[in-house]
């Protein structure tokens, strides 16, 4: 089991980055958050789940441990798989997970792509009681602030690397900024969550995930 990797990037996309360790290229799945933080030729650890299939061996990486966790959490809830529960952690920090859960609002959940009406309640239900200690983390750590023109351009290539098109994006990201302060529109990560929630209900060119 790799339960962490540490290494150089070597490459970046925008879902995940291949990572060498001891001269092995590791493709690692991320979101685009975390993605976006990392830079090429920088040392990087992540933390990671392996995921083992008849076909597959899959490695999804995280920046922090409680993020590490709420995974394992939601791919144990009935119809969510690793690319569902990733997709989720891209639209909603550990805390907002946690909140949303202890509201019993599963609303959240729906706007996120690949996850319906009955597996957005099926979260809901299965994770009560699982999530409480992180309603109150600390978001230090997280994608910090930049100027606002460079972020909407990374957040644009997170987003086409989702699947999105990037004409879909980039009106996304417009309708997102006319209504988002300044301060908010230069922090990363409001940024992508945001756009990602406005792009929820429609449909990724990537197809179901």
């Amino acid at each position: 089991m790799i339960s962490s990797l540490r290494g150089t990037v070597l490459d970046l996309y925008g879902t995940g980055a291949v990572i060498e360790v001891g001269g092995v290229g590791f493709q690692v799945q991320l979101t685009p958050e975390h993605s976006l933080s990392l830079r090429v030729g920088e040392e990087a650890r992540v933390l990671t789940s392996m995921i083992v299939r008849e076909d597959s061996l899959s490695l999804f990486g995280f920046p922090d441990s409680e993020s590490l966790e709420i995974f394992s959490l939601l791919v144990g809830v009935t119809g969510v798989g690793p690319k569902s529960a990733m997709g989720v952690l891209a639209a909603l920090s550990p805390n907002e997970i946690a909140r949303a859960v202890g509201a019993d609002d599963d609303s959240v959940f729906r706007r996120v792509t690949g996850i319906g009406p009955k597996t957005a309640k099926l979260i809901v239900v299965s994770l009560t009681g699982k999530v409480a200690a992180y309603a109150h983390a600390a978001t230090a750590g997280r994608p910090s602030f930049a100027p606002a023109g460079s972020v909407r351009d990374d957040v644009l290539v997170a987003l086409v690397g989702l699947g999105w098109s990037d004409r879909s994006a980039s009106d996304a990201l417009d309708s997102v900024l006319a209504v988002t302060s300044d301060d908010d529109a230069a922090n990363m990560q409001i940024l992508l969550r945001r756009a990602l929630t406005e792009l929820g209900p429609r449909q990724s060119t990537a197809g179901p995930r």
